[in-house]
């Protein structure tokens, strides 16, 4: 039996979640699913916050594309580009080309290094101590400061904020305050 190999397909953007359960049905219902592996849709985790509260978004990284482990032949070729969503296979000539084995990798690596940081409940450090942020989220919105101490363990940062002329240190979420360009 062949190996399986990963290839990516081009899809209408926003609509992976749909194409993803189209094309496993189809699977499904041709009996191939031997020889189809995993479908993945290259996204996300991220935090954001939302009128103060911290909202936990999925967010697609590669908006428009999926990739999918599989034994190219007719069959599985023709399941998987005939599914409704489906553009065609990222290659010349809309021919399917199979990644690299390190493309791979790097978009795997990416999706389980978001999971990790969502177990954590990490979120990443945009900022350095002594650098000019802003901030976006509440009560001190739009207030523009500097960092003063940053608390990797509480996901928060201490901001020199100037409030009626005179500094204030005030302690935000990672998630309040973003870099000031």
């Amino acid at each position: 039996m062949a190996e399986k190999k990963w290839y990516a397909l081009r899809v209408f953007s926003g609509k992976e979640a749909r194409v993803k359960a189209h094309i496993e049905n189809a699977i499904k219902l041709q009996g191939i699913e031997e020889r189809i592996g995993h479908i993945v849709i290259p996204s996300e985790n991220v935090v954001e916050m939302r009128d103060g509260k911290k909202k936990v978004k999925n967010k697609t990284f590669f908006p428009g594309y999926m990739i999918i482990e599989m034994i190219l032949d007719s069959q599985t070729e023709f399941v998987v580009s005939n599914a409704p969503g489906v553009i065609s296979f990222v290659g010349p000539k809309n021919q399917p080309v199979a990644l690299r084995e390190n493309e791979v990798r790097a978009v795997l690596g990416k999706i389980e290094k978001s999971r990790e940081t969502e177990i954590k409940g990490k979120v990443s450090i945009p900022f350095s101590v002594g650098d000019p942020i802003k901030v976006i989220d509440g009560p001190f919105n739009d207030f523009a400061g500097f960092v003063e101490e940053i608390n990797e363990d509480k996901n928060k940062v201490k901001v020199n904020i100037s409030i009626f002329g005179r500094p204030t240190p005030v302690e935000l979420d990672f998630l309040q305050v973003v870099l000031e360009k």
